[in-house]
């Protein structure tokens, strides 16, 4: 009978043993990507229960939107039906808190500090993309199989403690080209998702090339109805509507992202030329293209009619686009006079600026002469970026060997290309866009982007293959100071963020360099 009692004690020690090893007690030890500015823990736990609801501050209806994004990702794995409600006093213990206070000087425009007791979850920030911003960092403090579609079983623990979080860049980015093959709008609403979740806040969509245009120009239809029709490789292409693009537009907005549209010129253009022959020199339309050769085309920069197409795309592109950037690519203009190129950017650069805009453009735009707030994005030539610099502009940092997402990750990839660098997951971390190059310092820097090219990707699954995990070390180094950021840290909170992709749905490359978890162990 004493053996049978032992046996039980035992068991019992064993069981109250795993539930304290599997309840987050340490906020510090939580594997948050980007990395918080400042994590101060408290040693114990909150739990999400059939109780807990999501109080936002006020009346606000975009505070309550916020909530219920948070309600919407938690409810249908934890099945708590977590409620979303206004209140004008702190809520009563067991609850979710967001609330305003623009007194937080250190916090800017997108910081947050979240405040965890056994009691109450409080999220403050001075603007709403702020408690945005709190919210991506709940859902990490949460099991990997929040993220799951599903209910499953708890328990919904969060560890206590004061993280107080604001980034480094105020651009945090990504470029996707929908170009060279077609992504329809669930897939860019799906990446737009996938962005928000790890606190980017840009997307910049490649809209058009020498193999597709993809966005509708009311006042040139021809652009879409010819020029939209292929892609690399001959797939049938396709475009979006205005009410489309509208509606990516908003949908990133509700994500506290803003879309940067590209229309590259003068080079990148065929889609363009073969659409309307009177954009070509010789006023003979070009055939469609389907190859991934670059520079080969041109735009005829002496022609008014260019001059009126460019300013009628901008134009009719301008008023879909809250944002305050129009990007005008400029790269790889080999078939362009540079004595032609360069009063061509000057006065697409007016045009831009005439319709409300700010001018972005790759690096080669800085052999112009740059109007004020027009940006550079490196990515080639770093002497361009310095000129750029010279004449007062900022820059983007997206350095190809660094930062392209569409390199191989080694020669054994599946997917994508590898003229510039092969990126290992190691190699995209460590680098600082402030030291990368010396005449280019912090405050020339508006911030980070890392671009995919679509040459050899074509559907959701494989471009992502590229994108993940490498997005998530990109997204660290636009938010978090890089003081803070080391290889060997990030490689251990990246390892346990495994699962949470897969729970998320996404099919990312399993670098060997990560030392990757095999279940979540919380």
């Amino acid at each position: 009978m004493k053996r049978q009692t032992n046996v039980w004690a035992t068991l019992a020690f064993t069981a109250l043993f795993t539930q304290m090893a599997c309840t987050p007690t340490n906020l510090s030890k939580e594997n948050v990507i980007p990395k918080p500015v400042s994590v101060v823990t408290t040693g114990e736990s909150f739990d999400l229960t059939d109780q807990t609801d999501i109080y936002v501050q006020g009346e606000s209806a975009g505070l309550l939107q916020i909530g219920q994004y948070l309600a919407d990702k938690l409810n249908p794995s934890t099945g708590l039906a977590i409620g979303v409600k206004t209140t004008s006093e702190i809520p009563a213990s067991g609850n979710i808190y967001l609330a305003l206070s623009e007194n937080d000087a250190e916090l800017g425009d997108e910081g947050y500090e979240l405040t965890i007791t056994d009691k109450l979850v409080k999220v403050t920030a001075n603007k709403p993309a702020g408690l945005f911003y709190g919210i991506q960092t709940i859902r990490q403090l949460l099991p990997s199989k929040v993220e799951l579609a599903t209910e499953q079983k708890g328990p919904w623990k969060i560890a206590t403690g004061t993280i107080r979080d604001y980034p480094v860049y105020g651009y945090r980015g990504s470029m996707l080209d929908v170009a060279r093959h077609f992504f329809g709008v669930e897939d860019v609403k799906n990446y737009i998702d996938q962005l928000a979740t790890y606190k980017m806040n840009v997307l910049h969509l490649h809209l058009s090339d020498d193999q597709g245009w993809r966005i509708e120009i009311k006042s040139w239809p021809n652009l879409t109805a010819h020029g939209g029709k292929t892609e690399v490789g001959g797939g049938e292409g396709g475009f979006y509507t205005q009410d489309q693009y509208a509606d990516i537009v908003k949908y990133a907005q509700d994500r506290f992202i803003t879309i940067v549209p590209e229309i590259d010129m003068p080079g990148h253009t065929n889609a363009a030329l073969a659409s309307y022959p009177e954009l070509n020199e010789n006023g003979k339309a070009t055939e469609l293209y389907t190859g991934t050769e670059v520079g080969f085309s041109t735009l005829a920069t002496k022609k008014e009619i260019t001059y009126k197409f460019i300013d009628d795309v901008v134009r009719e592109l301008a008023a879909l686009t809250p944002g305050e950037y129009i990007h005008i690519g400029g790269d790889e203009s080999h078939a362009t006079k540079i004595e032609d190129y360069i009063p061509f950017i000057n006065r697409v650069q007016d045009i831009v600026i005439a319709n409300g805009k700010k001018v972005f453009g790759w690096d080669e735009i800085a052999l112009s002469t740059l109007k004020p707030n027009t940006v550079v994005q490196y990515w080639a030539k770093a002497e361009n970026a310095i000129k750029g610099v010279e004449q007062g502009a900022k820059v983007l940092m997206s350095p190809a060997v660094n930062a392209y997402l569409d390199m191989q990750y080694d020669s054994t990839s599946t997917y994508g290309l590898h003229w510039a660098a092969y990126i290992e997951v190691d190699k995209a971390y460590n680098w600082d866009p402030a030291s990368l190059v010396p005449e280019i310092k912090k405050e020339n820097i508006i911030g980070i982007e890392a671009p995919l090219w679509s040459e050899t990707v074509s559907t959701r699954l494989e471009a992502e293959y590229l994108i993940f995990p490498r997005l998530l070390g990109y997204a660290e180094i636009g938010w978090t100071p890089a003081e803070l950021r080391n290889w060997d840290d990030y490689k251990t909170r990246l390892a346990s963020h495994g699962e949470r992709m897969k729970a998320m749905n996404i099919s990312f490359f399993p670098s060997k360099v990560v030392p990757w978890d095999t279940k979540d162990k919380k």
